[in-house]
């Protein structure tokens, strides 16, 4: 019975490292991907240069909003210890359509622009389908209660180390 109690705590200690290494894991993420974004607007600005070559800053514009996505989506992962799935979904819409314009469409095989469509109505069924199904499917939004339930458990954190009820 003794080990019983303490199986529990030890398990709960393990998962806490273990959140915690990849909490650090994302913040190194977050720190390279935001130096790499300033590294890139840097470069960005010295191509602005003439001759301008327009399609090289709209791939490196189009580039930067990828990347402002993808950090978007690591501090929401921070903050509410999840991922997503609408910014991810947004990311993905963002890199397909990127491609396409720098690559450019008459020199893009009609394989690749009908994947490429096909792909993107997916997304956008992915889109609808999160923005519609919560409310048609009896008020259950479970992004929000993930939301709600970290949010609880923060102030119970907070409350537990301030000593105050």
């Amino acid at each position: 019975m003794h080990e019983q109690i303490k199986t529990p705590t030890i398990l709960g200690r393990i998962v806490q490292a273990l959140e915690m290494v990849q909490d650090l894991i994302v913040i190194s993420l977050c720190i390279g991907l935001f130096s790499f974004m300033v590294l890139q607007i840097k470069e960005m600005f010295l191509s602005l240069n003439p001759p301008v070559e327009f399609h090289g800053v709209t791939a490196d514009i189009l580039y930067l909003l990828i990347m402002v996505e993808l950090f978007r989506l690591l501090i929401i992962y921070l903050q509410e210890k999840r991922v997503s799935i609408g910014v991810a979904v947004e990311v993905s819409i963002v890199s397909v359509l990127r491609e396409v314009i720098v690559r450019g469409v008459l020199e893009t095989a009609w394989t690749h622009i009908l994947a490429s469509c096909a792909f993107l109505l997916v997304l956008g069924i992915l889109m609808a389908l999160r923005v519609w199904l919560p409310p048609t499917f009896e008020g259950i939004d479970p992004e929000h209660q993930v939301s709600q339930r970290y949010q609880q458990q923060l102030s119970k954190e907070v409350t537990s180390v301030n000593g105050k009820p």
